[in-house]
């Protein structure tokens, strides 16, 4: 299961900067593919909280739909969204295929893909962190 490595949610301070930087980022699996059901759906969020142990974000909350994911998260300002959503959805990939090319190969059979190339992000701004947390932890 998932190991915490510090809870932060609320400001941060690093070198010259106070910041808190937390977003609500929506992966979605490549052509729509109902891929995210049972084991596919626990292993991709294990990946994902292995991924955080190793980076510069924290994830607050994941929780997924058949065809997308969602995770609320919190980084620093040296961190792009952009690095991060490549990190997550190259490493989530390699894995998954890793362990299941035989049933993936039926859904992708050109190419070693997982997910749509866009993603959807944005701010959580004012909007309470405990309304989007509660709003992912109820998409599964």
């Amino acid at each position: 299961m998932r190991k915490n490595k510090r809870k932060l949610y609320g400001f941060e301070t690093t070198n010259r900067a106070k910041h808190n930087l937390k977003v609500h980022l929506i992966l979605v699996c490549k052509y729509r593919k109902k891929l995210l059901i049972e084991n596919m759906k626990e292993e991709i969020k294990n990946i994902i909280y292995q991924i955080e142990s190793k980076s510069d974000f924290n994830i607050i909350e994941v929780e997924s739909d058949i065809d997308h994911i969602h995770i609320m998260l919190q980084h620093i300002p040296r961190v792009t969204i952009s690095s991060i959503v490549n990190r997550i959805k190259s490493i989530t990939t390699h894995r998954i295929w890793e362990k299941h090319s035989n049933y993936l190969q039926k859904h992708f059979w050109k190419e070693k893909t997982f997910w749509s190339d866009g993603y959807f992000v944005c701010s959580i701004g004012e909007a309470s962190p405990e309304t989007i947390r509660n709003y992912i932890a109820n998409q599964g």
